[in-house]
Formats: C-alpha cells, structure tokens, sequence
C-alpha cells in the first residue's frame, strides 16, 4: 500500500468556505499515549516506534473496538524538528531486528512509516486507507477528520510519535552541514547563520510590547499557570519526570536566549507518542466512551514577506484563522468553553487568542489578560492542557486535553469554572498551523 502525503485539497485554508459540510459527523473516542522520556535511551522498547506502537494499541482499546475495526491510518512520517539521525553514526541493528522492518533502517527509530507501522502490528487487518500528514498532531487531525467525512475510512487511526536524541536539538541534519542552500541558511535556529529557534517569536513579541505598552514580566501568571495545569496532566513528562511549579519568581530570573525570551519560554524537547481513534457519529455511538464531536477544522497558509514574520503579519494571520475557524464550526467566540491553542514558544499564545477574540479580547489584551484568574477553576480558562510549556515538546497535549475535559476525563485538570462543551485546539505557528473544534454534541 502506497502512502502519500495528504493534499492541500483537504485543508480548509481559506476564508468564504462556509460550515464544514462534515460538521458533527466525525467524533474522536479512544486516546493513547505512550510514556514519556528526555531522550531515547537507545533500547528498542523505548523507540519512538515502540512508542507508537503502544499508543495505537491503547486507543483502539481504550474506544472498545476490535483492532479489526481499524480500516484508516493517518500518521506524521517525521518524528523531530530538531534531533535528526547523524549519518556518520551507524544504525543499531539490534534495533532494527526488533522489529518487523522496512527497506529504510531508520524506519521506528528515527521516522515512521505505515508500511512499518501495518508490519508490526499483525492485529490491524482490514487497513485500507493511509495518509501522511505534514509536521505535527494539529495537521493529522484535520486530514483524519475530512477522511472519516469523505468516508475514505470509517475507523481511523490518527497518529504522532516523536523521538529525542543524544546532543543538541537543532545541530545536526542540515545544521550541521558546511553549505546550506537558500535562506534556508538564515532560518532561526536550524543552520549555519540563523539565531536561536525562538528568535522570530522573541522579535514579534518585544514588537507587540512597544505597540501595546507591554513588558515580558507580564507572562509570569500565563507560565505558571501553564505549569501547574500540565503537572495535573499524568501522560506529561514534567508530571512523570520533573514535578516542578514554576513560580513567577524562578521564571523571571531565568536567562535569555533571544531577549525578550527567556529559557523558559521555549519549551523543552521530548520522547512520546499519542494516538487517537476517530470514527464516524454513528459508529461511535457503540463505542466505550464518550464520543467528542469536530464540528470543524481551519488551517493557515500566511507566507511572511521576509525570513520572519512581522507583527502585523502574525496579527493580520491569525485574525483570519479565527475567523475560519468560527466559520468552519458555525459557531462564534461566545460559544468556546476554553481555549487550547499552541504554545510551543509561550510569547505566541496571545497571538492565537487575540485572534479568536476569546472571551472579547482585542488587541493588546492578552497579558492584561493574564493577570486576572485563568485557572482551570475560574470562567476564562486559558490553555487547560498547560501545553508544550506544561508538559513538554509533543505539539499534542491540547488535544488530548480538549478531548478528555469534553468526556470528563481529566481527572485533576477537569476545568470547573465553565462546563467544558465546546473547545478548540491547534498550531503550531501563527503563519502555518491546522486548528480543530471539539464538541460535547454534534449540533
């Protein structure tokens, strides 16, 4: 079975669409996560592959079904944006003969395939559709849910593994080449000239301080709240490793990596991999929990004039996203229970939220924002999940949130200042990210 990546035809990038004509009709049930870790210890049965393995078999448990069932697979073949394999470094044979493997060795150890996936778990017999979708989580989900609506596949695995290596992030692959062609060769934190990997996000944001009368200590109250929500998040790596609040206190006095960003603005790079079961409204009606509704998906396609994105880009963005996704779901601001959009450099949060307008910000509200009650116990809750900030480098935490607050599965992290009914989730960037709405009914 040949897998290719999803076209831009299933994305919904553009503004005049009108409601998702599938609002409602595909509904997430089972999730599964695979522990988490720093970094791979160089053991099969801590690989990413190993990894996906596991949250596959836990969702489709945790949904009930027969892995028979399973007729899709959505999954990320790519599983870093920064730890790549070192071709001067040979490929752990005993590794690879764990497995069922492939024609690529690297194949479950620094990348996935649905070839490597369907060889190595026999139980999945009756796949008839795969797709690969681009980057992270945010993107399989959309390109999951249009397939269950297209009706492509019925019972869908969506997938996403990531893999951490020994070293720096960012300082090998085409990092640490001697000639990089392009402007790829300026880009923030991957190669031979560029600044750090927040750099863009640092700029747009000491941009947002002078127009807005701002300053950096005002996301004190976000982080730390952020924290605090992802070490009620037991799948997270800050809950299963390090149990450590961030006080206002250690965070302001933190260094800089790119001033006005601090080490804890950006968040830190982790193993695990999640998997969720998505299956039609009517299917997921005999299913073993609670089914949670998209009514619709958006996407970003905003392309910056330069190298990075000015402030009135990002803003100019992710205005139009929260207009899609209102759009797309047939809903407005007033409806959104919480909000779980990306995090993975903190100073873009408000970027997102100011866009969908939550809770009647405009502009320059978001860390005024901040400073009022944001907790998962008050009525504006902010980023429930804690995020990558939270819990780690996953890019998935938001959704699996978002489904578990909705089924009432949260446990800890249960919001309790608003009835959790109808939510949104997405990223990464401000220009470039794929954003969903859940929903407690399918209306």
């Amino acid at each position: 079975m040949t897998t290719q990546m999803a076209p831009e035809s299933m994305y919904r990038s553009t503004e005049g669409q009108g409601v998702w004509p599938h609002r409602g009709k595909v509904a997430a049930v089972g999730i599964g996560h695979s522990p988490t870790a720093r970094r791979w210890d160089g053991r099969a049965e801590t690989s990413v592959g190993a990894q996906s393995i596991m949250a596959c078999r836990q969702a489709i448990a945790d949904a009930g079904v027969d892995p028979s069932q399973v007729d899709g697979i959505v999954l990320v073949p790519v599983t870093t944006t920064g730890a790549h394999w070192d071709a001067n470094t040979p490929v752990p044979q005993d590794v690879v003969n764990a497995f069922n493997p492939t024609d690529d060795p690297l194949d479950g150890i620094g990348q996935l395939s649905s070839e490597w996936l369907l060889k190595n778990m026999p139980e999945l017999t009756n796949v008839k559709f795969t797709m690969y979708a681009p980057g992270c989580m945010s993107a399989a989900i959309v390109i999951a849910a249009q397939a269950v609506g297209d009706g492509l596949a019925s019972t869908c695995l969506v997938l996403k593994g990531w893999h951490n290596l020994e070293g720096r992030y960012n300082h090998g692959g085409i990092s640490a080449a001697n000639e990089v062609p392009g402007s790829f060769a300026l880009s923030p934190g991957r190669t031979l000239w560029g600044a750090p990997g927040c750099y863009g996000t640092a700029l747009q944001f000491a941009q947002y301080c002078t127009k807005y009368g701002k300053h950096h200590d005002m996301m004190a109250p976000f982080m730390e709240n952020s924290r605090r929500n992802g070490l009620l998040f037991p799948e997270g790596y800050w809950a299963q490793h390090r149990p450590e609040q961030l006080p206002p206190e250690d965070y302001l006095s933190s260094r800089w990596i790119a001033k006005p960003a601090n080490l804890f603005d950006n968040d830190i790079p982790i193993m695990a991999s999640a998997a969720y079961l998505f299956t039609t409204a009517e299917k997921a009606q005999d299913m073993a929990q609670k089914p949670v509704y998209i009514l619709g998906h958006a996407s970003s396609r905003g392309t910056p004039r330069s190298i990075t994105p000015t402030l009135e880009e990002v803003e100019a963005e992710t205005d139009s996203t929260g207009r899609k996704i209102y759009e797309s779901a047939g809903i407005s601001a007033d409806d959104l229970s919480f909000e779980n959009m990306y995090d993975g450099f903190a100073q873009f949060h408000q970027f997102h939220i100011e866009g969908l307008r939550y809770r009647g910000m405009q502009r320059g509200d978001a860390l005024d924002f901040y400073q009022t009650n944001i907790s998962i116990e008050g009525p504006n809750p902010v980023l429930p999940s804690g995020g990558n900030i939270g819990s780690g480098r996953s890019r998935f935490w938001m959704h699996t949130d978002c489904i578990q607050q909705i089924q009432g599965r949260a446990g800890a992290r249960a919001v309790t200042g608003v009835k959790p009914e109808v939510a949104v989730s997405g990223g990464p960037m401000p220009l470039g990210g794929n954003f969903t709405v859940w929903s407690a009914t399918p209306d």
